[in-house]
């Protein structure tokens, strides 16, 4: 994350924390420490900064959920995998911005996009929404500020 990206999503959380709390003082130590060093860090980066920019963005979880099985005297004895309730493919993000439906693939180092995301993709393209995917917050922000040109 560049110098100048880190410090202009700082500025969008320091100016919503001064209107919220104006008493406040030292504003600066209670900032997060924005990064986008993991998939799980970028994927906070980009929700923050959309959230703080007016627009609506949230996380998606398409995973199942582990489910022990227990005796009857509550001991556990292994489990299994439910499978998740969300869309096969499913984005990381929804977002929308200026009232357009974009979705946001975090892929992080060498992760690539699975034949299953790539199909989500097109369904999402094909029904006029946006599809991206993200590797740094700085190509994000690239993206961003494009896509906002391009509205005008």
């Amino acid at each position: 994350m560049t110098k100048a990206n880190k410090e202009r999503i700082k500025d969008l959380e320091r100016a919503l924390t001064r209107a919220k709390y104006p008493k406040l003082p030292y504003v600066d130590s209670f900032l997060t420490n924005w990064q986008d060093n993991s998939a799980n860090a970028l994927t906070k980066s980009i929700c923050g900064f959309l959230q703080m920019s007016g627009c609506q963005a949230e996380r998606i979880n398409t995973m199942g959920v582990y489910r022990k099985k227990y005796r009857t005297d509550g001991v556990a004895m292994g489990g299994q995998w439910t499978k998740g309730t969300g869309t096969p493919g499913s984005a990381d993000i929804s977002a929308t911005i200026r009232g357009r439906s974009v979705k946001i693939e975090v892929k992080y180092g060498k992760d690539r996009q699975s034949e299953v995301q790539k199909v989500y993709q097109q369904m999402i393209e094909d029904a006029g929404g946006v599809y991206y995917i993200s590797r740094t917050f700085d190509d994000f922000i690239e993206f961003y500020d494009n896509f906002i040109a391009n509205l005008k």
